[in-house]
């Protein structure tokens, strides 16, 4: 009922939706105008004369939540803010504007995200001139890649390069963003609000009370089931993991991801303060919760394990090294690289720190925690209190030690039936099943990413919608790794799956792909999209993603009798009309 933008929490939406459903004509007629008039009869303070355009590139799902955060602070300055996804402005209509706040991520090997991508792309090569624009940019990323914040700090660059006045210095937020965004947020809103500010009246909507859980306040969920699904004979390892959100007043819907804040594993730790020569007794002092030792909080505070320029430059300050010294030059990007690849930082104080580091040192290195998203595979209606994970524990050797993925391992040692695993959950309003229930859809879900699916599925099932559902899943191995497979074949039976393909890639002398699948049934493929087939994929970023994709560019040159442009014309308006989403890593 509500565009993307409007300024309302998806508990105020749902409760103002519920109740304008409920209302005959006569009725919403009366309350239009009431509401109408409502400023009036409070006083109606004078419209804001500052104007801004808040512009977000999202993939999780973070610009977006703050770009709504920044309208609402915006209001409140006298600032009359217009949200704008970049999916739905081209570069020109920048200069339409006096005033703008840009916040986008970045993903991957510094690329925008894939519904920015588009305008990105046309803006970096813009040749407009913008000397009445001001502008100030919040850039969001991951200071464990390589390009942080790359998205954010080019079309910072590029602002400046066509004319446009910097309002505030650009902002590169980690992904603990909170302090970072709310003080850049502050500063760029006071440079530009009106000398008075007029209090805008607003109409409250009674409604339910938000969860009171999040990410300052994470909740702990009861872990009810932990089950490996794979079987003895496979490479991997992957378990099923079911929470309990029993009295939370956590909330979700199929296509949300669960945040699970992890905590170190005891060995991990252990070495890290070998390596150190720290017995973890030291007390040190942290910013978040005051003083404790340095064992307690290299376990819950701090990312002990993900190596970054950052945690380098602050180690060769702390530890001067002239090998760390040449690697961090400019000129030995690539050396810097390689040295990054399947190292830690217990390697680096090895390698650069050999005397070990005081306690208080070694926490100043690290920044804290990240939580890990990982898609919901289950839907609310088929699991009421309940949400459900699948995950893939990580586990490999390299440079003579044996490594483990810090969330993925946390989940299958640590969380017992009857433990409790601190979580919140996480909207992605990028990845949401149809508005219709008639709709087909297309699921390409390889490995893990077959989790939003299995909620998918199961909450058409649960809602009675006739829409086809057609799902492409793809292993290793049949026998060993056919996640849920008995769930599919049931799906199958109660038709409320109408098509499931698989390829095993270990299965046969040649590796075969679910892309592979996907032009083998190209045509029905093609069909079902120009039959208005919503088209999902989700899973590994690096690769399968872009496989998919290419996939799906022969199929529309093929079936559509297309050159290779108009082809990706046509899956860039897929993605416009929401039709083609990824949920990638």
């Amino acid at each position: 009922m509500f565009p993307d933008h409007a300024p309302f929490s998806d508990a105020i939406r749902r409760t103002i939706e519920s109740v304008i459903t409920g209302l005959d004509a006569t009725q919403r007629a009366w309350l239009s105008g009431y509401l109408a008039a409502a400023p009036a009869i409070a006083g109606k303070a004078p419209a804001a004369t500052v104007k801004a355009l808040i512009l977000y590139g999202t993939e999780s799902g973070n610009s977006e939540k703050l770009a709504d955060r920044a309208a609402k602070e915006a209001k409140k300055k006298g600032i009359a803010a217009t949200v704008k996804n970049m999916a739905d402005i081209v570069p020109s209509d920048l200069a339409k504007h006096k005033n703008l706040l840009v916040l986008v991520s970045t993903w991957g090997d510094g690329e925008p995200p894939d519904t920015a991508t588009k305008f990105y792309k046309e803006f970096m090569v813009s040749e407009q001139t913008l000397p009445d624009l001001r502008f100030s940019v919040c850039a969001l990323g991951d200071t464990s890649y390589e390009k942080f914040c790359q998205t954010g700090k080019d079309i910072d660059a590029k602002l400046e390069a066509l004319g446009a006045q910097r309002i505030t210095p650009r902002v590169d937020c980690d992904v603990d963003y909170e302090d970072a965004f709310t003080d850049w947020l502050n500063a760029t809103l006071t440079a530009i609000a009106p000398t008075t500010t007029a209090v805008v009246p607003e109409v409250f909507v009674a409604a339910a009370a938000p969860s009171a859980y999040g990410l300052k306040n994470p909740f702990p969920a009861e872990v009810l089931e932990n089950i490996l699904l794979t079987g003895k004979g496979s490479a991997k390892e992957t378990i099923h993991v079911e929470l309990s959100l029993a009295d939370s007043g956590l909330t979700y819907e199929p296509g949300d991801a669960l945040a699970v804040i992890p905590t170190n594993a005891d060995d991990v730790v252990a070495d890290l303060l070998k390596a150190a020569q720290l017995s973890g007794n030291e007390e040190i002092d942290t910013k978040a919760s005051g003083k404790k030792s340095i064992a307690e909080a290299l376990t819950h505070d701090l990312d002990i394990t993900g190596l970054s320029r950052s945690v380098l430059t602050k180690l060769n300050e702390a530890s001067p090294h002239p090998q760390l010294t040449a690697l961090l030059e400019e000129s030995a990007k690539e050396q810097l690289k390689d040295y990054h690849y399947g190292r830690e930082i217990i390697d680096a104080i090895h390698d650069f720190a050999p005397k070990g580091l005081p306690a208080q040192t070694l926490a100043s290195l690290l920044r804290k925690l990240p939580p890990r998203l990982y898609s919901i595979a289950s839907s609310p209606l088929a699991h009421p209190d309940e949400v459900h994970l699948t995950v893939a524990a990580v586990r490999y050797h390299s440079h003579g030690r044996e490594r483990k993925g810090v969330a993925s391992t946390f989940l299958a040692d640590a969380a017992h039936t009857g433990q409790s695993v601190k979580v919140y959950t996480h909207t992605n309003k990028n990845f949401r099943l149809p508005a219709s229930g008639d709709t087909p859809i297309i699921m390409v879900g390889p490995g893990t990413g077959i989790a939003p699916f299995r909620a998918f599925v199961e909450h058409r099932a649960e809602l009675g919608h006739s829409g086809k559902n057609w799902l492409f899943f793809g292993d290793q191995r049949y026998l060993f790794d056919f996640l849920y497979q008995l769930e599919w074949q049931e799906h199958l039976k109660n038709g409320t799956l109408t098509h499931l393909d698989v390829a095993f890639s270990r299965d046969q002398p040649e590796k075969i792909y679910v892309q592979q699948r996907m032009r083998e049934k190209s045509r029905a493929l093609y069909n079902w999209l120009q039959d208005g087939a919503h088209f999902y994929v989700c899973g590994d970023a690096s690769r399968m993603a872009n496989d998919v994709h290419e996939a799906l560019i022969a199929i529309y040159q093929e079936h559509g009798s297309l050159t290779r442009e108009s082809a990706e014309a046509e899956l860039e308006a897929l993605k416009k009309a929401k039709r083609y989403q990824r949920d990638v890593y």
